[in-house]
């Protein structure tokens, strides 16, 4: 049995049910979860920590990565690029990824997420070189190397240039070849347990590198397994035209006659729905995973989660690539978040309690997650402490729910809780050598760009 006790907490932020804050207040965590919060709780613990001061919140729950991504951030010659033209130049790098690449950008980017609050990380992986080996097996080790709660796909993609999708003939497979180990992916991998540490989706790419029948046979899969459904969709304009000219339908109706709606389904980006469109999503409880910064580098454009809120579309936040991003925080994404729907919503724009509450409870939603996302008895112990006598907070103590989206935080956070066990601490990694991890990271990160 393992336990730890925090004492005195300044604010605890839950993101529950009634939305409270709760002030001096002892979170007492045993076996991985959330045991009990009061004050003067029981006095021992396997580890005793000093609140006062801190306040706490549920960890953050990014819904949409690409880890392989940090190995191709801040390429001086895609930077203005967008995304078709974009994607089309960085996979002549992507084809030559291989297991230690794949183990090292995990390690980077996850190590990154940890460090500024997050708890539970979706990759959405496609790129499965021919004799690359067990890629996800490789995620899955190295996110348990770390503590970090790891969700990952068996992505996929069958249209090569050939065949009029954009990713070069090394990096497609036969739609059997992906079913097959798709399954085997599953069956290997996923636990759909209380406080389970991994899980597995189906995540063929995107409309316009999948063939319809690699949607319909991964959406039936995914159904007989019990796991979830995702994809890229109505991220572009180049893509609307896409599935109009290709199947004379617009990319939502196109997924829907695939059987790709419902709520075990959610999209990243869901940038150019039109209104009926949103109304459907919200009918069918289909998700979306809004990624602000990524939308904003590559000028896709804006989502309309304020609209999507009102109607009850399950939205989460999200990172997405780190190529698409230069960074893997979703706590910048928070006040990103808030500060363009403000610009383009104004009052109808989400407050920064909302928008917090997006990167929590609405990204636990999307990944079928009850056991996480808030501070509740009975929950997973996920969480992360911020020192509320920081500098550059001075002024924004009064309304702490609010202060990580309204002002930002800067630098990492003091201490990340994944499963009751410390994973961050003084805001550096505990379970790695994070020095020896950038070096090696580093040195492997030039050798692939090299090759390329």
């Amino acid at each position: 049995m393992s336990s730890l006790l925090i004492k005195n907490l300044s604010a605890v932020v839950t993101c529950d049910d009634d939305d409270r804050i709760l002030r001096n207040i002892d979170l007492y965590c045993e076996n991985g979860v959330l045991r009990a919060m009061g004050t003067a709780l029981p006095q021992s613990a396997d580890e005793v920590l000093d609140g006062s001061h801190f306040w706490c919140y549920p960890g953050l729950v990014n819904t949409h990565h690409h880890l392989y991504q940090t190995f191709s951030r801040n390429l001086p010659q895609v930077q203005n690029l967008e995304l078709f033209d974009w994607l089309t130049a960085l996979y002549e790098i992507w084809k030559g990824l291989d297991g230690e690449a794949i183990r090292l950008s995990t390690l980077t980017g996850c190590g990154e997420l940890l460090k500024h609050g997050c708890t539970t990380v979706f990759d959405h992986h496609y790129v499965f070189p021919s004799g690359a080996g067990d890629l996800m097996g490789v995620q899955f080790a190295a996110a348990a190397e770390l503590g970090v709660r790891f969700h990952t796909s068996r992505g996929s993609m069958d249209l090569s240039k050939k065949d009029g999708g954009l990713p070069p003939d090394s990096v497609v497979q036969a739609v059997d070849e992906i079913m097959r180990d798709s399954a085997r992916c599953i069956e290997a991998y996923h636990d759909a347990s209380f406080g389970s540490m991994r899980q597995v989706a189906l995540a063929p790419c995107s409309p316009f590198s999948v063939s319809p029948e690699l949607l319909r046979q991964s959406a039936v899969l995914a159904r007989q397994y019990g796991v979830r459904l995702h994809t890229h969709l109505a991220e572009t304009k180049d893509e609307e035209r896409y599935t109009l000219e290709r199947f004379q339908m617009r990319p939502l109706e196109y997924m829907a006659s695939l059987g790709w709606t419902g709520p075990d389904v959610w999209y990243a980006h869901g940038i150019h729905f039109n209104t009926e469109e949103l109304q459907e999503l919200a009918r069918t409880g289909t998700g979306v995973a809004h990624c602000p910064i990524s939308n904003m580098k590559l000028s896709s454009g804006i989502a309309r989660i304020p609209e999507m809120m009102k109607l009850g579309v399950p939205v989460g936040l999200a990172v997405d690539g780190s190529a698409s991003n230069d960074g893997s925080s979703l706590m910048e994404e928070l006040r990103v978040a808030f500060l363009l729907h403000r610009l383009n919503s104004s009052a109808a724009a989400p407050s920064g309690y909302e928008i917090l509450k997006l990167a929590t409870r609405g990204s636990a939603r999307l990944l079928g997650r009850e056991d996480i996302g808030s501070l509740a008895v009975g929950n997973c112990a996920d969480f992360f402490l911020v020192d509320s006598r920081r500098l550059e907070l001075v002024g924004g103590e009064y309304d702490p729910a609010a202060v990580l989206a309204t002002m930002g935080l800067r630098g990492p956070v003091d201490t990340t809780v994944v499963g009751g066990k410390i994973v961050v601490r003084d805001g550096r990694l505990v379970t790695v050598d994070e020095d020896a991890v950038a070096a090696e990271a580093r040195r492997v990160c030039g050798e692939y760009l090299a090759r390329a």
